[in-house]
């Protein structure tokens, strides 16, 4: 039997805690709480041996000893990335709960990312109260906005270190992870009481290991709206076509939640599940007897999907300042193959085209990831102010844990053989396969 752990789940800390907290509770979660790994008993069964215990994760929440006087601490708190809807209420939670929970009276936000530690950008930093975030919840985007691209490590541990800060609270994606990890890596080299905390933030819900990401809820909702117009749409005219394009670069996992939260849909093309167009199994041939069939069809496309069909050969995909691939847009593709397969077959169509992207992206959180952001500000606090770092916080088995950043990665993807894949097959009636081999 294999008996390899997959990670290693141990959290870094800056040394003992010895200040009793300020929080007035009747409860604290002691390190010592863990969840396993694996909740399957074949799985753990095989990692189990008398020299060790199976694989864990600790359990957040408030420590009964903290690491940091909340009279003499600073934290900051920076956003990274795209827009997302919940960041708002991270920075809210955040900024709440260390004023009021723990006293601490010395919050600054980062302006545009990690470039507002870069001091040639010259951007002002932005004192944090809570009557400064109090209402933001309701807004969409970042109130300190937020840049992409890589910055000197370096520099940034410089920044920090002038401007005194003891914590640092990262709200972004797995690039945003990766360089606080590396900003982790520079303080613990240096020997400096930095606490460095992240917040987990994709759209796409693709990070490993972690349960549910911000925001991903909201974009299901937004969808789903989008998708109930191009249903109107479709009916109402002969041979309508309602095709809907919305995030998804590398997974499809927002347009398969979407499928399945409004069963309208009659195709879903994600990146993880190839199609080809023409010949007797493919995408254009299967609309088409949609169509004859139904005289209505709702197409659901993930930015990422299909993108061999459109690149030329030997053309090199390009990215952008995070090192991202720019992908070509497939909706306006797939509509222009559309109309012209169904031109040349002499069949009259009604398309509509809708691109809800950047509106989903800006909207305010919904009320489901709202209360989830507002409970990861707080296990952020209680994990910074405990004296841990090199860590997120994060949703595993419906527990908020402690995940060193190290093991985080993106590029979770819907599992064309997994039961998520085989409800939406089940709910919209596409073929399993639009392969012709």
């Amino acid at each position: 039997m294999n008996k390899e752990i997959p990670y290693d789940f141990t959290i870094q800390s800056l040394g003992a805690c010895t200040i009793p907290s300020p929080i007035n509770v009747s409860y604290f979660t002691p390190d010592l709480k863990k969840i396993l790994f694996n909740i399957y008993l074949d799985q753990n069964v095989c990692l189990i041996s008398p020299e060790r215990e199976p694989p864990s994760i600790e359990v957040a929440g408030p420590r009964e000893k903290i690491f940091f006087d909340p009279s003499k601490t600073k934290a900051a708190i920076v956003t990274c990335g795209g827009l997302c809807p919940g960041i708002n209420d991270v920075v809210r939670s955040l900024v709440m709960e260390l004023y009021h929970r723990y006293g601490v009276r010395n919050t600054i936000g980062i302006r545009y990312g990690f470039r507002g530690l870069i001091p040639k950008f010259r951007h002002p930093t932005v004192e944090l109260t809570p009557e400064v975030v109090k209402d933001i919840h309701t807004l969409g985007g970042s109130i300190l906005s937020s840049s992409r691209g890589r910055q000197d490590i370096g520099e940034m541990t410089d920044a920090l270190k002038r401007m005194n800060a003891d914590l640092l609270f990262c709200v972004g994606g797995d690039g945003t992870m990766r360089a606080t990890e590396c900003i982790t890596e520079e303080i613990t080299r240096r020997g400096l009481n930095i606490g460095v905390i992240g917040v987990p933030k994709t759209i796409d819900n693709d990070l490993n290991l972690i349960q549910k990401t911000f925001g991903f809820d909201t974009a299901i909702s937004e969808s789903v709206k989008a998708i109930q117009c191009a249903h109107v749409e479709a009916k109402g005219a002969p041979n309508g076509i309602g095709l809907v394009k919305i995030m998804g670069r590398q997974s499809g996992h927002i347009a398969a939640g979407a499928a399945l939260a409004q069963a309208d849909v009659n195709f879903v093309l994600i990146p993880e599940v190839p199609f080809d167009l023409e010949g007797e199994k493919g995408f254009l041939k299967a609309v088409e007897k949609r169509l004859r069939e139904r005289s209505h069809c709702v197409i659901l496309v993930a930015e990422g999907a299909g993108q061999e069909h459109i690149r030329q050969e030997g053309q090199l995909p390009e990215t952008d300042a995070s090192g991202n691939p720019r992908l070509l847009d497939i909706g306006i593709f797939l509509k222009a193959r559309i109309e012209e397969y169904c031109h040349k077959i002499g069949m009259e169509i009604n398309l509509k085209y809708i691109d809800p992207s950047y509106m989903i992206r800006s909207v305010p959180a919904n009320a489901s990831d709202s209360m989830y952001c507002g409970a990861l500000g707080q296990y952020a606090v209680h994990a910074g102010m405990a004296g841990k770092t090199g860590m997120l916080v994060g949703l595993m088995k419906d527990e908020y844990v402690h995940i060193p950043l190290k093991v985080i990665r993106s590029g979770t993807m819907v599992d064309p053989g997994g039961n998520v894949w085989m409800r939406v097959l089940e709910a919209t009636g596409q073929p399993p396969s639009m392969k012709n081999d």
